[in-house]
This record gives structure tokens, C-alpha cells and sequence, in this order.
């Protein structure tokens, strides 16, 4: 274990010393795009036309072809997506123009030709009926420049017409810089045909300050080799400066929104605790220079990217800073909800703002009551991203987003365990966009994510090596000390620590967990006692030796339960005096009897058939569902702990009531059926005994309306400072144990089934996260023999065999991606079509 222990440090000491560097430039930390690497590629030095602008980008293409001949990135399993397809059409183009790497373009070529590239192309056009916009537009150009220069293409006429067909409706519906496109139609404007003539004068109206279009690498460099415009000329020599190992997708970047995406992953791997100051440096740094405003703004972005970019970065903000108790106001990520214009547009583009989207909505996880902009941008959020799971089923991103949208619409952020959300997120690695680009996601760096998804592994596969060995000794426990054989009840030592163990962060060797677990452990076998097995006067005799702290007077069940507690509470208690010097056996022992003595009040209503007001009902159900008696012993062994005085209290602090009435309702929700057949009251039975004119359906929804505000009430006290002097570990263990009531009663009594929760422990504890590995790929051409070029330096022409063109010369005076002013394309298309 010191071993495990020891290499996971030595990899956090590495992160820390890379990513999180404040050496380090953060465009280093993204990965580059090859098919705007490949245009950047493409453009001739304006004084040795021969020779390209930017060999680095060249270099990039000639050392970074997959083995399986394609270019781009591959999903978890390695496999090629669609946007692979247009960026190895663009590297062959760069490789071609500059009469290199022959048979890394045969490759390339066979890679077009191949089932893999076939079944990407089906899958767009006839199994999934949904071609992506960028698709439509910059798929059929690559083909025509490809076809232009010589190189055969070889695709089914099946599977390119629709796309052909709606890559022409585009053009002719589309304006060039319509505020209503995303992006707009001139941000591609090195796949537009000639036929579209773009006058310079448009492209130098539409370039941003730094001389781009619409931040695009691509587009900048088409509209550079087609005007020769000094701002793009600048700006593209500003991004290769800046980017020397490939460019990116969108540039300029905003370094806070690729650092908050960074800590992002970082807190989804389950890595937080490891980087904690350097998560509270970037923080601080991005509210103090940007949200730390009382006031709204009027915040509109100067184009669609940026509002794409804009958006993203105040959603990860918002969430981020909100979870580690910065105050931000609703407006700071709600502004686009104030602009029907801005909601038109994401409307009319969602597959472009889905991760966008995505993180709106887990922005809204954060709602404090009464914030009701937040509930808009929840319902908005919902809508998008549905849109997108039913209509973008064909689109690269949606595919590999797609278990991510489905995990965060299924199942409430209250109702999941961070333990498991860890592992959804290691498992869900190839879901690393940061951003949507043009033509593919802006993804971390792989080396950077690989080592961010390894850590995370080792760090859950160790903790699991902690709880298996923790849980057995609990087993020990339970079964010297009689619970787990009281022959009647539910034994529930397994789902005990699992809860504990699954919803909290804490160090390894913490103690709190055994706490934790043993305490609920008692519980649940004590209330079983009171509500099914004892009788009146064992429940009243069990309940005296409780006050009196003696079990003189017990025998049977009662001793068992009364013996197992004294275990508990004396380990705690010496525990505490060791740590602290002070005795808190007597606040222990109180805060036990107060619940034991609750357990007796409802056995005595059962047994009398007395039926109590709801506020009486209340006032000794939330105390009976134990949940205090959890979590204020365990904040003791917190750090920072609570004081001892807290633990019993005149009146508890209202995030502990909170707390309490939550978990009564929770329960009492889920659990009114087998309650009603064992003539126990709960409060849904109440409100529908008291209010004759409503059914169960109304009761029920009457709680679940206290439910939505009370837990946005807690939310705010655990997050915000202000609201109570209890340090933030302790409000953050409240807020654990209401997830695990959450979670247990979120749409059934799943605490009191034996087989709901099985497969989540195994997950929990048992079985390590499965990380795909990269698979082979096979490649079967369709063609019986590869394109085969020859080259003949001294003329500087080429010649092409087995193409379906006559045997000629060609040049480059007629192409898109010369140095050439002018640009006189033919609009036909006479690529090979089998």
C-alpha cells in the first residue's frame, strides 16, 4: 500500500510540475487540430514560393498519421470519426502540394477507401439520416480539391448525394455572414466554390481585430492565399508563432477558460483534494479579474464564436466558483437568456452548443432558492440537449458526448455519489472537449489527459484497496457484536459503509467512514427493533437503559443493540480525548437517547393507534430518521472538526434541521405504501388525511415542492459562509449524507431493497473502471490498387496513374490553395463514383 501510495504522489508531483506550471504557456495544454494545421500547411512563403510558409505544420502532418493511415482524433477505442475524414483529405492536400509523402498519402487515400471510412459515412447519411452542418460543407469541398489536384476518390454515389444535395441547399439559403448561421457561412471560406465569388472587400469587412475570420485558422489562411491580406498574413503568423507543434481549432484561445476546464476535469476525476491550492489560485484569479461584480452587465459577445466561447467559459465558471464558495450571481452565466436573438441561435444551431448546453445545465446543479433565472436556463439547457440526443445522433461530438448528456438528464447531481460520478467520468475519458470547434472539438492534449485519466485510475483503484479491506473488518464488527444475525429486519451492513464510502472525500486514513457506518449500521437495526420485533415494554426498558447508559436491566435484542452502541460510542469518545483532551462520552450518549427515545414515541402511536398533527409528527420525525445522530458525531473527526458543544446543542443549527426534515421527507416519500399496510403514519398520509380534497398523487407532489426548496435552502448553507459558524468540512458531510438519502429514495425504497444497490457497490468497491484500450483497426480498400504518384522535380509537375482522369499534367494555377489571387474552380464534380 505505501508502494501504491508513493507512485500516486510521485504522478501528482509530475501533474503539478506540467499542467498546473505557472511557467507554462496553456496553449500547450490543448491539442492541435490537423485539418487546420494542414491549411496553415498549405500556404507558399511569399518569397520562396516553393517552399511552405509554415514547415512546423507541415512537420506536424508528416509525424502525426495514425497508423491506420488517417489523421484527427479517435474515440476512447481509437477509432476514427467523421471529422477524421475531412482532416485527412486536408493533410493529403498539404502533403500533396508540397510533392511529400507519397505513401503516407496512399495511406491516407486507402483510409478514404475503406469499410471504416464507409461505415462513418453511413452512419451520417443513411443509418442516422442526420449530416452535420460543417459536414455538409467542408466534406464535399475536400473531395472536389482532392479530385482537382489528380488523386482518385472512390466512394459510393449512395452515400455522398445527400450530402452533395445539402451542402447546396446551405449555399443557397445561407448568407455569408448571417447573424442567424453558427458559425457563419464565411468562416469556411476555404471549402465555399469559386462559384460563391467573395469579394475582398467582404472578407476585410468580417475580419476581427487581430485579422481573422471569425477566429478560424482554416478560413484565415484560404482568405490569405486568395487576397494576400496583410491582417490575416499577421495573424496567422501570430498562431504558428504561438502554436509551433499544430494549431488548434479556434485561436485566439482564452487561457481562464482552458484553466477552468482543466480544474474541471480535474474535480470530475476525483482528483480535488490532490491540487487544492492550485484549483484556489486559478479561482481566485479568474473572480477577481471577471465575476467578482455586484452589478449586471450588459454582456454581448462581438461574434457567434465568441459567444459560443463566452458562454461555455461563465457556465464552467459559475459552477466551479459557486462549489467553493465564491458569491456569483445568477446574471454572470444567465445573460444569454435576456436576448431572444442569442437563444434563436443556439436553437437554430444545438448540435454546435451541446457541450455548451451540457455545461449550462450542470451549472443549474448549483440553484440556491429563489433564483429563478436559473430554473429558465435549467429548462432551456434540458430542451437543447434533448434536440440534440434526437436529432444529432449522426454528429462526431454528440456520439462521443452522448452517454455524458444521458447520465446528466437521467439522474439528478443530488441523487449521485462523488465516488461513482469518478468513475463515470474515468470510464467517459474520450468526453474531454473543451470546446466545439469549426470542424471538431478543441480537446485537452492527450499526453496531458492520458496522465489527468491515469492518476485518477491508480487514485480509485487504491481507494477501493481501502474500502475492501475496511468493509471486511466492518463485517467483523458487525457479526462479533450480533447485528448482522438479530434474525429480524434488514442487515444492511454492506450498503452502510458503501454510503459513507461513496458520497465522501475523505483522506485515506480517515476514520470517519467506520464512524459513519457503524453508526447507521445501529440505526437501522434499532429502528427495525422499535417498529417490528419489541414489545412496548422492551421498546420502554431498552429506551431507560439508554438514559441511564446501563444494560443491567436488558436480556435478548435489546442487550445486543444496547451493547454494540456502548462499543461505538466509548471507541468515539476515546478516540476524540486522544485528538483533542476532552471527554465528549456524555454529549454522545445524550444525542442517542433523544433518537431512542423518538423510536419510542412512534412505536407507542403505533401501538395506541394515536395519530399526531403534522407539525407534532414532524417535530419527532426528523429527529427519528437518525441523520443528526450521523453526522454531528463524525463532524468531530473532521478537519477543521466542530467544537464538542455542538454536538447537543439547545436547538440544533438550521443546516442540521434542514438536513433532518429533508430525510424524513425523502423516506417518507418513497415509503408510505408498506408504512400505510403497517399502520404507521408518515407525512404524506398525514397531508392527505388533513386535506380531504387532494389525493396521493397531490400529497406527495406537496412534499416534493418542500423537497425542491429546502434543498436548495441547504445547498446555499453548505456552500456560502455566513449562515452558520460550522466549519466547511462538517457542512459538506451534511450535504453528503443528503445525497445518500437522495440517492437511496430517489424514485423507490432502495436502502430497503437487497438487490438495487449491488451493482453500484461492485462498482463502488469491487470491480476497477474500465478504460477501453485502443483496438486495431482494419483497413480493407475498396480499391484493387493504390493511387500511385510520380513526381518530376525538374519540371515541379506531377502525374497520376489509375486515376479516373485522362493521363495529363496538372497544375496548381486553377486550385483553392495556391498562392494565387484569384480563384477559378470548376463546379462540376467527376470524382469516381462507384
Amino acid at each position: 500500500m505505501e508502494l501504491e501510495l508513493s507512485t500516486i504522489n510521485a504522478q501528482i508531483k509530475a501533474i503539478k510540475e506540467t499542467i498546473f506550471s505557472d511557467e507554462l504557456d496553456p496553449y500547450l495544454l490543448v491539442s492541435p487540430c490537423a485539418y487546420e494545421t494542414a491549411w496553415l500547411a498549405m500556404i507558399p512563403d511569399t518569397h520562396q514560393p516553393s517552399k511552405p510558409m509554415f514547415q512546423n505544420c507541415l512537420n506536424w502532418i508528416l509525424i502525426n498519421q495514425n497508423q491506420h493511415g488517417f489523421w484527427g482524433d479517435t474515440d476512447s477505442q481509437g477509432n476514427p470519426t467523421i471529422e477524421c475524414l475531412v482532416a485527412t483529405l486536408a493533410c493529403i492536400l498539404a502533403l500533396n502540394r508540397w510533392k511529400l509523402g507519397t505513401l503516407m498519402i496512399e495511406k491516407g487515400l486507402a483510409f478514404i477507401h475503406s469499410s471504416q471510412a464507409e461505415k462513418l459515412l453511413k452512419e451520417v447519411t443513411i443509418i442516422k439520416d442526420h449530416c452535420p452542418h460543417w459536414f455538409a460543407i467542408v466534406f464535399p469541398a475536400m473531395i472536389e480539391l482532392v479530385q482537382e489536384v489528380g488523386l482518385k476518390i472512390q466512394i459510393k454515389q449512395l452515400l455522398l448525394s445527400d450530402v452533395f444535395r445539402k451542402r447546396q441547399q446551405i449555399l443557397e439559403t445561407e448568407k455569408l455572414a448571417d447573424d442567424h448561421g453558427f458559425p457563419p457561412l464565411l468562416s469556411y471560406h476555404e471549402a465555399l466554390p469559386s462559384s460563391n465569388k467573395i469579394d475582398e472587400q467582404v472578407i476585410v469587412k468580417n475580419l476581427c481585430g487581430a485579422g481573422s475570420l471569425f477566429h478560424s485558422p482554416s478560413a484565415t489562411a484560404s482568405a490569405f492565399m486568395s487576397t494576400g491580406n496583410k491582417k490575416c498574413l499577421s495573424y496567422l503568423q501570430s498562431l504558428a508563432q504561438r502554436c509551433p507543434n499544430g494549431v488548434p481549432t479556434t485561436y485566439p484561445m482564452d487561457e481562464e477558460l482552458i484553466k477552468l476546464w482543466i480544474i474541471n476535469n480535474v474535480e470530475r476525476l476525483g482528483l480535488t483534494e490532490h491540487f487544492t491550492m492550485e484549483i484556489e489560485q486559478v479561482l481566485e484569479q479568474v473572480y477577481y479579474k471577471s465575476y467578482n461584480r455586484s452589478e449586471e452587465l450588459c454582456i454581448k459577445p462581438g461574434s457567434l464564436v465568441a459567444l459560443q466561447l463566452q458562454l461555455h467559459k461563465d457556465s464552467l465558471a459559475f459552477r466551479l466558483l459557486r462549489m467553493h464558495g465564491y458569491k456569483v450571481l445568477p446574471w454572470s452565466m444567465c445573460w444569454f437568456l435576456y436576448d431572444e436573438e442569442i437563444k434563436n441561435v443556439i436553437e437554430n444551431n444545438h448540435e454546435y452548443f451541446c457541450s455548451v448546453m451540457f455545461n449550462v445545465l450542470r451549472a443549474t446543479d448549483v440553484k440556491f432558492r429563489g433564483e429563478y433565472e436559473l430554473e429558465e436556463a435549467k429548462s432551456f439547457s434540458r430542451k437543447m440537449l434533448e434536440k440534440s440526443l434526437l436529432m444529432g445522433a449522426g454528429d462526431a461530438q454528440i456520439i462521443s458526448f452522448r452517454k455524458s448528456i444521458e447520465h446528466e438528464l437521467g439522474l439528478p447531481w443530488m441523487a449521485r455519489l462523488d465516488h461513482l460520478e469518478h468513475r463515470f467520468w474515468i470510464e467517459q475519458n474520450e468526453a474531454n472537449a473543451l470546446w466545439q470547434g469549426k470542424t471538431s472539438s478543441q480537446r485537452l492534449l492527450s499526453l496531458h489527459n492520458d496522465k489527468l485519466v491515469g492518476l485518477a485510475l491508480q487514485n480509485y483503484e487504491f481507494k477501493q484497496s481501502i474500502y475492501k479491506a475496511e468493509l471486511e473488518e466492518l463485517k467483523r464488527w458487525s457479526g462479533d457484536w450480533g447485528l448482522s444475525d438479530m434474525g429480524f429486519g434488514r442487515e444492511k451492513t454492506t450498503y452502510c459503509y458503501f454510503a459513507v464510502a461513496a458520497s465522501c472525500s475523505l483522506p485515506y486514513d480517515s476514520d470517519v467512514r467506520m464512524f459513519v457506518a457503524k453508526s447507521g449500521i445501529i440505526i437501522t437495526v434499532a429502528d427495525d427493533f422499535y417498529d417490528m420485533k419489541g414489545s412496548l415494554t422492551e421498546l420502554q426498558t431498552l429506551t431507560e437503559a439508554i438514559r441511564r447508559w446501563d444494560a443491567k436491566i436488558l436480556s435478548g435484542e435489546g442487550q445486543i443493540i444496547f451493547d454494540a452502541l456502548d462499543n461505538v460510542v466509548s471507541e468515539m469518545a476515546k478516540n476524540y480525548f486522544k485528538r483533542e483532551g476532552i471527554d465528549i462520552t456524555n454529549n454522545l450518549r445524550d444525542l442517542w437517547y433523544e433518537t431512542f427515545q423518538t423510536w419510542l414515541i412512534e412505536s407507542t402511536w403505533i401501538k395506541t393507534h394515536y395519530t399526531p398533527s403534522m407539525d407534532e409528527y414532524i417535530q419527532v420525525g426528523m429527529i427519528s430518521i437518525g441523520a443528526h445522530t450521523i453526522v454531528l458525531p463524525a463532524s468531530c473527526f473532521l478537519s477543521p472538526r466542530i467544537p464538542s458543544y455542538k454536538l447537543r446543542p439547545v436547538q440544533y443549527e438550521s443546516i442540521t434541521k434542514m438536513l433532518m426534515i429533508l430525510a424524513r421527507f425523502l423516506n417518507d416519500i418513497q415509503s408510505y405504501k408498506k408504512e400505510k399496510d403497517e399502520g404507521k403514519m408518515n407525512s404524506v398520509l398525514l397531508y392527505l388525511e388533513n386535506n380531504s380534497e387532494v389525493d396521493m398523487e397531490e400529497s406527495i407532489n406537496y412534499l416534493r415542492a418542500i423537497l425542491d426548496k429546502k434543498k436548495e435552502e441547504l445547498l446555499e448553507h453548505v456552500l456560502m459562509d455566513g449562515f452558520t459558524d460550522l466549519p466547511k468540512s462538517c457542512r459538506q458531510l451534511h450535504l453528503s449524507c443528503f445525497k445518500v438519502f437522495q440517492m437511496f429514495f430517489n424514485s423507490s425504497n432502495g436502502y430497503d431493497s437487497d438487490t438495487e444497490m449491488v451493482e453500484d457497490i461492485k462498482k463502488a468497491i469491487y470491480i476497477s473502471p474500465k478504460i477501453q484500450p485502443s483496438k486495431p483497426l482494419p483497413l480493407e480498400a475498396k480499391t484493387k490498387s493504390p493511387t500511385i504518384m510520380k513526381y518530376h522535380s525538374r519540371q515541379s509537375k506531377f502525374y497520376v496513374k489509375n486515376s479516373s482522369l485522362p493521363m495529363h499534367q496538372l497544375s496548381w494555377t486553377s486550385s483553392r490553395i495556391s498562392g494565387n489571387r484569384k480563384m477559378t474552380i470548376p463546379l462540376k464534380f467527376n470524382c469516381c463514383l462507384v
